[in-house]
């Protein structure tokens, strides 16, 4: 089954967000159907902090090491395109294609000491250019756009989020992704308003999954709390082995 076609099922398409080659493998164990990378969990990995601290060759390697050694469906987070420049973020998604990556995430938000939004109508122009090259070039690939309102809880939330959608819908996008999004009134009058899959994304206060099936959400992605859980994980199991001076704990 294609990308995209996942995105038109009964039910949601549950992304397992991987960070590297033994989490793609786990995922794949569990019968996932696609696996997503999560750009924060890859970063802290490498010794970054998210928001493209980390280089896109850093990315690459890590991408390319994943899909030799996975046979699921592979998208990349690339956060901002690691670049504000139109060809250079279309030289960064052929690339990944090259790989047999089959999706990106894309994000109109940046850090530059703090995260912030970028110009809406520029950023859908970027999105625009980015697809009319890549379709020049036969590339076929899912672009998911993140809106990063609610993620930043912008003035205005709902509608601000609705003029982006309605931006990056114009512009070509496949998918929408909004972030940090919880209240089923808001989930709804996104789905509602948007001929486009909506993706929604791991939160503490999220719906199940089955709600979001009923609301129409048609992707669920997990982000990047997996990866910082298990490394909680780590800390107090080795914290357990100093206490106890033992290993008993972990067997």
């Amino acid at each position: 089954m294609k990308f995209k076609d996942l995105h038109n099922q009964n039910k949601p398409l549950l992304i397992a967000n991987v960070w590297d080659v033994p989490s793609a493998r786990i995922a794949e164990e569990l019968n996932f159907q696609a696996i997503g990378t999560s750009s924060s969990a890859i970063a802290s990995l490498l010794g970054y902090k998210d928001g493209e601290e980390i280089t896109f060759s850093e990315l690459e390697y890590m991408v390319k090491r994943i899909s030799k050694n996975s046979n699921l469906l592979l998208s990349v987070d690339l956060e901002s395109g690691y670049s504000r420049n139109v060809e250079e973020i279309f030289r960064h998604i052929m690339k990944l294609s090259d790989f047999g990556v089959v999706g990106i995430n894309i994000e109109d938000s940046i850090v530059d000491k703090r995260r912030t939004l970028l110009a809406a109508e520029k950023f859908a122009q970027t999105i625009s250019e980015v697809i009319e090259n890549l379709q020049k070039e036969k590339i076929d690939i899912f672009i998911n756009v993140r809106t990063d309102t609610f993620l930043l809880d912008v003035p205005n939330t709902i509608e601000e989020t609705k003029k982006r959608i309605k931006l990056y819908e114009n512009a070509g996008a496949n998918g929408i992704f909004v972030p940090c999004i919880e209240q089923i009134s808001d989930i709804e009058e996104m789905v509602n308003y948007t001929r486009l899959p909506i993706n929604v994304m791991c939160t503490p206060k999220l719906p199940d999954f089955d709600t979001l099936k009923n609301l129409g959400i048609k992707r669920i992605s997990m982000g990047n709390f997996i990866f910082d859980k298990m490394y909680g994980q780590f800390k107090r199991k080795t914290e357990a082995i100093l206490n106890q001076n033992s290993f008993k704990s972990i067997f």
